[in-house]
């Protein structure tokens, strides 16, 4: 069964970081669109991030500044750094490869004091 992989979410305060990880199967990573995206209680689901294969990304205007996107290829992986963390910032985060059907199982990031 393939799987996106998350972790390294957790507790932080107000303006805090954190760098989320997600591990994709080689086969799905290299071809494909990866994304982060957050669901804070209450709300949809939202795009936040998305990389292209070749390392283009997009931020959303929300995090613009604050979040950024990167990819390694070796590892599969890719990476979503989360600088000067709002309350506001409170979801669940996923990973996904772009146009696959494909998510993680979710990471929960808490900022507060």
């Amino acid at each position: 069964q393939v799987q996106l992989v998350e972790s390294g979410g957790g507790l932080v305060q107000p303006g805090g970081s954190l760098r989320l990880s997600c591990a994709a199967p080689g086969s799905i990573f290299s071809r494909n669109v990866m994304g982060w995206y957050r669901q804070a209680p209450g709300k949809e689901r939202a795009s936040v991030a998305l990389i292209t294969t070749d390392g283009r990304a997009s931020v959303h205007d929300s995090v613009k500044g604050r979040f950024s996107i990167s990819r390694d290829n070796a590892k599969n992986t890719v990476y979503l750094q989360m600088n000067n963390l709002k309350p506001e910032d409170t979801a669940v985060y996923y990973c996904n490869a772009i146009g696959t059907g494909l998510w993680g199982q979710g990471t929960q990031v808490t900022v507060s004091s």
